[in-house]
């Protein structure tokens, strides 16, 4: 019974973490991080088994970008059901993950559907290119 107690005590600490990002993409390192800051005694392997069930219990969304970069999570809560499937932005510069809800890409992919028969799935399309951060740095470095 006590190691239940643990756990359940580990996964709301995990659950608080993951509320707090506001909504912000996350890694596994990020959370393994703020475990060892607070001193919560979560390590690295209890993490990953966390993230694993919450994701199959559909409350944290595992977006995959590509070979090079390591998953990123994003904590659904309360919204799981309603939460809507959208695109993202990757920034090549500094790997920022952004969402992108617009209805012009919307209105794309309506197009694509209709006019080619192909269903672009959200959860798994992202846009690369540069952020305006990194854009206004990179334009501020080639003026100087």
């Amino acid at each position: 019974m006590k190691k239940a107690e643990y756990q359940t005590r580990q996964r709301r600490q995990l659950i608080d973490y993951m509320k707090s990002t506001g909504g912000k993409h996350f890694t596994a390192s990020d959370v393994v991080h703020y475990c060892k800051e607070q001193e919560l005694g979560i390590g690295m392997t209890t993490v990953y088994r966390q993230l694993d069930k919450l994701v199959s219990e559909g409350l944290v969304r595992k977006y995959l970008i590509d070979e090079k970069t390591a998953a990123c999570f994003e904590y659904l809560g309360d919204q799981s059901k309603n939460c809507r499937e959208h695109y993202h932005l990757k920034c090549e510069s500094c790997g920022r993950l952004m969402h992108l809800d617009c209805q012009m890409i919307d209105a794309f992919v309506e197009h694509i559907l209709d006019h080619h028969g192909f269903a672009i799935n959200p959860a798994r399309t992202t846009f690369f290119g540069l952020c305006q951060e990194c854009r206004s740095r990179a334009e501020s470095c080639a003026a100087d």
